[in-house]
């Protein structure tokens, strides 16, 4: 199976966020990153721009939730267009029920760890999962480098998944590109954020074909 590529608009041009979005069609996702300035360093967009971003692709919409009190706005990124949904296990005291929100609004429940966050902490809820995004980054600004313990929690996740028969995506965000992407898959995961390493390209879809065709060679 192909691995999936998801840039992530928030290294994208904002000034023709459309003409972008639209640029990266070959990929599988948009990723879409939605900071609150509180659970995170900073401040991103909300349901109107990914309004906009829906209009603009046929393309499913990846939103990654980094806020706090998520289960208050998973319904108005629903309605906005988002396909998943990701809220972090940091962030969400009543977790299972805010994934079952998501899943009542007919999107496709996903959960996020942080760097710090090991893999058992979501052990007993792989089942009501689509997908688990392992952040290789510290959240909050996007052009941050790799951070290579994250290998081994892939490495832990895909186990705990297969081991249940699970059809679970392992999405990996933070430091992706060309260069790396061949470890991460190996390591076991499916989904690929990218965004430095694909809007700082030249030729966005080169850039995207290079990536799966890396990724996938790597998982075998």
């Amino acid at each position: 199976m192909p691995v999936k590529i998801a840039p992530s608009i928030l290294s994208a041009d904002f000034g023709r966020l459309a003409e972008e979005v639209r640029a990266i069609g070959s990929a599988d996702y948009v990723h879409v990153d939605v900071m609150d300035g509180h659970f995170v360093p900073n401040l991103t967009i909300g349901p109107v721009v990914i309004e906009w971003v829906k209009k603009a692709t046929q393309l499913p919409l990846d939103v990654h939730l980094m806020i706090e009190d998520a289960e208050r706005w998973v319904a108005a990124y629903a309605k906005a267009g988002a396909d998943l949904i990701g809220v972090h296990v940091e962030a969400c005291p009543h977790l299972h029920r805010t994934l079952a929100q998501i899943k009542d609004l007919g999107k496709k429940p996903c959960v996020v760890l942080n760097p710090h966050t090991p893999a058992s902490a979501i052990e007993v809820i792989l089942p009501d999962v689509a997908q688990v995004l392992v952040m290789s980054v510290n959240p909050g600004f996007g052009g941050q480098s790799f951070i290579r313990s994250s290998l081994d929690k892939i490495r832990q996740l895909r186990r705990m998944i297969d081991e249940r028969g699970l059809s679970v995506d392992i999405e990996v965000d933070g430091g992706i590109k060309t260069d790396n992407i061949a470890e991460v898959a190996a390591a076991g995961a499916d989904v690929f954020v990218s965004g430095s390493g694909v809007f700082a390209t030249n030729d966005y879809a080169a850039t995207i074909a290079e990536l799966r065709k890396r990724g996938t060679a790597a998982r075998g």
